[in-house]
């Protein structure tokens, strides 16, 4: 017996995007901000989650502001945003965040399918040093990248990912890379800035900039 055709009216469920967004946030600010909305309207993601780390094993030297606070910055700077939310899976979790680990947790942790499509939203500056990473070969299989342009030259950037990872990591590299004007923003200079120590506008949202000095975070004062 030949299958029934299934009517031509039965809509098919399109696949489930989620888009992992992690970092310090030390302090979240505009440029975080900016890389997830462009991520989200070019790629058409259901979900965007932010996912601050407990502590960077790439900034091993420098303690972060308190987690809680951190998490608790994210949540106010993106409230009222679109398919936008934080996970404390980092903060809970404890030691060196890696992304491997997180990206194996968070489908259970979201109520997701185990296959959902993760999409890693990073910074073209992570590029150098990605091969690098725990497990990084596992992980970029696993992932689809979004890459927000910051700094270097795009093409130059894949050609030493495909030398390091393979034509096929690279590929997936050059289809998720968004070649757009770079927002001008670091977590570094709002630091300094907030110390008095540098001349950069600050690029927080205003919520975030009452918490921080209501905390006395970074070197403020309420």
């Amino acid at each position: 017996m030949e299958p029934v055709p299934l009517p031509l009216d039965v809509p098919t469920r399109p696949e489930r995007r989620i888009g992992l967004f992690g970092g310090s946030f030390d302090p979240v600010h505009a440029g975080h901000l900016h890389a997830a909305r462009l991520s989200r309207d070019r790629f058409d993601l259901d979900r965007v989650v932010f996912v601050p780390a407990f502590r960077s094993p790439f900034k091993p030297g420098r303690e972060p502001a308190p987690g809680p606070d951190r998490l608790h910055m994210v949540e106010l700077a993106i409230r009222g945003e679109r398919a936008f939310e934080v996970s404390d899976i980092e903060l809970a979790r404890g030691g060196p965040s890696y992304t491997i680990d997180t990206v194996k947790a968070l489908p259970r942790v979201l109520g997701e399918r185990e296959e959902v499509a993760i999409h890693l939203v990073i910074g073209s500056d992570n590029l150098p040093s990605i091969a690098g990473w725990r497990d990084a070969r596992e992980l970029l299989l696993r992932v689809d990248p979004i890459v927000v342009h910051r700094e270097g030259e795009p093409d130059a950037l894949l050609d030493e990912l495909e030398r390091e990872l393979g034509p096929e990591i690279a590929a997936k590299f050059a289809r998720g890379y968004l070649r757009m004007p770079p927002f001008v923003a670091s977590s570094s200079d709002v630091r300094a800035a907030l110390q008095g120590r540098g001349s950069s506008e600050l690029v927080v949202p205003a919520v975030v900039l009452e918490w921080i000095r209501a905390r006395g975070l970074y070197g403020t004062r309420a």
